[in-house]
């Protein structure tokens, strides 16, 4: 599930997310409330880590911004301030839970691990498909990497659903043929193979990690799995003379 923190201190936001991370969680970081409002505008997170205390707007202002536009991702609320005072006032702006810093690593994860049980969390969660740093939103039906929008056509895009829909799972030809053009039968001359060469440049082109895979006889896949290059014939250590 894809995390958004919201951390203007460098030092928390590397342990918060090289922590997440190793839970399988997968995190963007911004550093003020102003980039995270137009982030979440764009493609909402299953869940938005929040520090009260930010530069410019601040976390409360965010909650309020973010509840008044109908975005309802739940927001838990990171602070050095746990007054009762500053807990009730983070609640009473539209946060979903609150946790004082310093914390401990367990206790926030079980914070998370409950909010992302709820029912808005879980159909959230679901109307946004993400592999790597790779998102699809399927209200919106648009699609980023690495931050940056993707332009592609109703088939390019319903293409990539379905294999963002089940990641590592192998598709044949045929399957997607059937899930795509609603047919078994190919409308054009390896249309398939046409359609994977276009997703992949506009998908994979100028990233160290392709997210597309060919399965040799079998079809195709979408993971974040690494591929490791072929070492070129003759390249290997050479015994000694």
């Amino acid at each position: 599930m894809y995390l958004l923190i919201v951390e203007d201190d460098d030092r928390v936001a590397d342990f918060l997310r090289r922590g997440l991370a190793a839970e399988g969680y997968s995190t963007q970081r911004v550093a003020n409330a102003e980039e995270a409002l137009l982030r979440l505008r764009q493609h909402p997170c299953a869940l938005l880590l929040l520090d009260l205390m930010l530069p410019g707007m601040s976390g409360i202002e965010l909650c309020q911004r973010l509840r008044a536009e109908r975005l309802q991702m739940p927001v838990l609320m990171l602070t050095a301030l746990d007054g009762v005072e500053d807990r009730v006032q983070g609640l009473r702006c539209g946060a979903d839970d609150y946790l004082g810093k310093p914390f401990a690593f367990d206790e926030l994860l079980a914070r998370i691990e409950a909010l992302l049980r709820r029912p808005t969390a879980l159909a959230q969660a679901a109307r946004t498909l993400e592999v790597a740093d790779l998102l699809f939103d399927r209200d919106q039906m648009q699609c980023w990497r690495a931050g940056r929008a993707l332009h592609l056509t109703a088939k390019e895009l319903a293409l990539l659903e379905l294999l963002m829909s089940a990641p590592g799972r192998v598709y044949s030809r045929e399957r997607i043929l059937a899930n795509v053009w609603g047919s078994y039968e190919d409308p054009l001359t390896n249309v398939v193979e046409v359609y994977i060469r276009r997703l992949r440049a506009k998908i994979d082109d100028g990233h160290e990690l392709a997210l597309i895979k060919t399965v040799r006889g079998l079809g195709y896949r979408l993971d974040a799995a690494a591929t490791p290059k072929p070492t070129p014939v003759g390249s290997g250590p050479q015994a000694p003379g």
